[in-house]
């Protein structure tokens, strides 16, 4: 009886070292996919934020440079008022020029 309750024993703790080398087994194939998991959905944002700047920077490169051919064409402009009056471009500067003035005086 003494010997069956040995092997009984020892039976019984290598079906538990078993199970535990099993858990680990399982427990190390569930590290791994939720890995190459967060490292799919990591990739995949990254692609969706480089492709948001993508387009963020192109629209900001536009309305650059639709505001400098505004100003170019503004510039232009009056450039050719001037020239065309330039008397009235004289007194709107000075005038202008003393209306500030003023107001900066106070």
């Amino acid at each position: 009886m003494a010997e069956d309750n040995k092997t009984h024993r020892a039976s019984g703790a290598a079906d538990a070292q078993d199970k535990f080398e099993s858990s680990k087994t399982h427990a190390r194939k569930a590290a791994e996919d939720l890995r190459s998991a967060a490292g799919a959905v990591a990739e995949e944002y990254r692609g969706k934020a480089e492709e948001a700047w993508g387009d963020a920077r192109g629209k900001a490169e536009q309305a650059w440079g639709d505001a400098r051919d505004r100003v170019r064409t503004f510039q232009d402009d009056a450039e050719q008022y001037v020239r065309e009056n330039p008397t009235k471009a004289v007194v709107t500067a000075l005038g202008i020029g003393f209306v500030l003035g003023m107001i900066f005086r106070r």
